[in-house]
């Protein structure tokens, strides 16, 4: 999704990659059918005139705009912003025609804090807050979904980052003075 295996460092392996919460996607949704039955209705209810060949094309015109706007634009946001959790980093990626891609270091992240609402809580997503000691600071991601399952595994990628290798659940870590 977010960043090819090829661009990972030696070792790096990713543990979830996943796009927003699917609920960004309901407001473009109603928009698109909105714009469709009304710009319907206009057509068909439209009184035959001299003119009503250019009516029906100023209007589908101006229905392709309100859907382009309102409907493929968020869309084209959602799809392409992603995130990507490896054993090395977390990876923001957004942005439709110019990209950008922050990467926190697990090294330097300091807290990790989720919000939901009663909503959020409903639906599974809600808003993660990464504080970190790099020159990003304080980022808030919304609209994550599982929130508590990307939670929990960030958590995890810290505290294999903190012990200075990643652990493969079960097997022993080679550590040890024998």
């Amino acid at each position: 999704m977010s960043l090819p295996d090829r661009h990972m460092t030696e070792g790096e392996r990713r543990i979830r990659s996943f796009h927003p919460h699917w609920k960004r996607l309901v407001a473009p949704l109603l928009a698109l059918v909105i714009i469709v039955i009304a710009s319907s209705a206009v057509i068909f209810f439209m009184p035959a005139f001299e003119y009503d060949f250019y009516a029906h094309i100023a209007v589908l015109v101006i229905a392709v705009g309100l859907l382009t706007v309102w409907s493929f634009v968020p869309y084209l946001r959602w799809k392409n912003t992603s995130y990507m959790l490896t054993s090395h980093r977390f990876t923001i990626s957004t942005g439709v025609l110019n990209k950008s891609i922050d990467d926190i270091p697990m090294t330097k992240v300091n807290s990790v804090s989720a919000d939901q609402t009663l909503m959020e809580r409903l639906l599974g997503c809600g808003t993660l807050t990464v504080e970190s000691a790099s020159e990003q600071g304080q980022i808030v991601l919304r609209d994550i979904p599982e929130i508590q399952d990307v939670r929990a595994e960030l958590f995890r990628a810290l505290d294999d980052a903190t012990d200075g290798e990643p652990s493969d659940r079960g097997e022993p870590s080679g550590r040890g003075g024998r």
